[in-house]
């Protein structure tokens, strides 16, 4: 059975054109399991997220230092391969983004640009993944239809669908059930938590009550002198129920904004 990797983020900091964003950020997440990083915007989420995959390269004037250990393999080292990286590491985003393609082909596209030609494989990556996030019986009739003309859950849900036939072991989720209705946000609640233990997960989350359902264990920022940090992390009952640093006891009891 394929184990999947753990992530260790030691010291990390991110730069934009001389603003620090996140500095000395350090936390854990063991294999197969979904930590929840949340906090007030402007603490450095996201910034953390996009470093994981190297998406802060894409960012002009931007400058990351620290170590992110994937199974003890520093991804920032300047000899990884950083398309190979995106492969392994999928990333999903608040905003449901498919591609203005057909259903079928946001998926074919996404395994192309990776390198996959053979037209069997594509179709069985293209089914296994519309399985695993339940979409397949709603749309199997209609793979050649716009991907645009799906609800916001039902694309959000192709998004994941797309990270997935890639075949990563570990996905970064960036806010993903925040620009759903309640009934899109439960379903993709749902299909999060059939993926814990299958690859290892990094969320960000505003919302405290879904991180406190779907968290293995959860990682409290906040902006100190000026710039994002880390403030602590832990087993997510625990920080909720006795967190040491005050700020986060009180910003998960809902003491603070």
């Amino acid at each position: 059975m394929h184990v999947p990797p753990s992530i260790q983020i030691e010291n990390l900091s991110v730069h934009y054109a001389g603003q620090v964003a996140l500095q000395g950020a350090s936390l854990a997440v063991a294999p197969g399991e979904l930590m929840a990083l949340v906090g007030p915007s402007g603490c450095g989420k996201s910034s953390l997220l996009s470093a994981v995959n190297r998406m802060s390269d894409l960012v002009p004037g931007a400058r990351v230092s620290g170590r992110v250990l994937i199974d003890g393999r520093d991804v920032l080292s300047e000899a990884e391969d950083v398309q190979a990286l995106r492969r392994q590491i999928g990333m999903v985003f608040q905003q449901p983004n498919p591609f203005p393609l057909s259903i079928a082909e946001n998926i074919r596209f996404a395994l192309r640009e990776h390198g996959v030609r053979n037209k069997a494989v594509l179709e069985e990556r293209l089914e296994q993944a519309l399985q695993a996030t339940g979409l397949w019986n709603e749309v199997r009739d209609r793979l050649d239809k716009p991907a645009l003309g799906l609800s916001g859950g039902q694309q959000q849900r192709l998004c994941f669908a797309r990270a997935l036939a890639l075949q990563p072991s570990v996905l970064l989720l960036d806010e993903p059930c925040s620009a759903l209705d309640p009934m899109a946000s439960a379903t993709v609640e749902a299909l999060i938590d059939s993926l814990k233990g299958r690859y290892t997960l990094l969320m960000v989350t505003h919302n405290l009550a879904q991180a406190r359902r779907l968290a293995d264990h959860v990682a409290v920022c906040w902006v100190r002198d000026g710039c994002g940090c880390v403030l602590e992390s832990g087993p997510t009952q625990d920080l909720f129920q006795s967190s040491r640093d005050p700020l986060a006891h009180r910003y998960l009891n809902g003491l603070l904004c």
